[in-house]
């Protein structure tokens, strides 16, 4: 059995699949080398990072299948399923000989299973698009943490950079220890961890005592529906809403 470990990287995972093809060595399974386990009778190979390699992948998916296909790609990729880079690599082997219509086979399982993780990513993107929520720190820095399912940061971050183009602000995945910066300027995707507790600015207090209240002043109790409300603002996403605040 055959294992094909990369750096992790989207850029990785094309690297691998343009050797799959040079190679002619069909593996049994495409992972990330933080998640390779040792087995009996696997046979590791890894494969280092080559942009030039990558792009030549990307090009190829984008020219000879299409565009969606890169997206439902890379959308695949970032849900982080530990299967993600071995159904990639078989649902654009198959596009590569159906063409663009490859997402119409949808009773296909190489199709289905990258439309399916796909899905989940530009759902939960999505979802916190409207669940941001930034506060304002000393230093004029606005700052949002989240902790999402998947690793969506770089789907969210065009969308704000050009909603809050005027500001400074950071996106921070908790989970990941990873962030999108944004310096009014321009975005950058790096790892993140907090050093030290951020301080809120007066006005912010204020603010959020009001926005508060203001959630709390527009409920009509008797149209309460909290299994509606779990269903399009999932429980998990709540602490780190400035309105729930740890209140149910």
């Amino acid at each position: 059995m055959l294992c094909y470990t990369y750096d992790g990287s989207f850029d990785g995972l094309l690297t691998t699949i343009y050797e799959i093809y040079y190679r002619r060595q069909q593996p049994q399974e495409i992972v990330p080398a933080g998640s390779f386990n040792r087995q009996l009778f696997v046979r590791r190979e890894h494969i280092a990072c080559d942009e030039d390699k990558a792009a030549r992948v990307y090009d190829a998916i984008d020219s000879k299948i299409s565009s969606g296909a890169l997206g439902n790609a890379y959308c695949a990729y970032l849900s982080e399923h530990p299967r993600a880079g071995m159904w990639i690599y078989e649902y654009l082997r198959l596009g590569w000989k159906l063409g663009p219509g490859v997402d119409l086979r949808l009773a296909d399982e190489r199709v289905h299973r990258v439309h399916k993780l796909a899905g989940k990513v530009k759902t939960e993107q999505h979802r916190l698009l409207g669940l941001v929520r930034f506060q304002l720190y000393q230093g004029d820095i606005y700052y949002a943490a989240l902790e999402p399912d998947h690793n969506v940061l770089e789907l969210l971050a065009p969308h704000f950079a050009s909603r809050l183009s005027d500001q400074n602000w950071i996106i921070h995945d908790l989970r990941r220890d990873l962030a999108v910066v944004f310096n009014r300027k321009e975005w950058v995707s790096t790892g993140f961890t907090l050093k030290q507790k951020l301080e809120l600015e007066q006005d912010e207090q204020y603010y959020q005592r009001l926005w508060r209240q203001y959630y709390d002043s527009i409920a009509i109790s008797t149209r309460k529906n909290p299994r509606l409300q779990k269903q399009c603002m999932p429980e998990r996403y709540w602490k780190h809403l400035v309105e729930k605040n740890g209140r149910g």
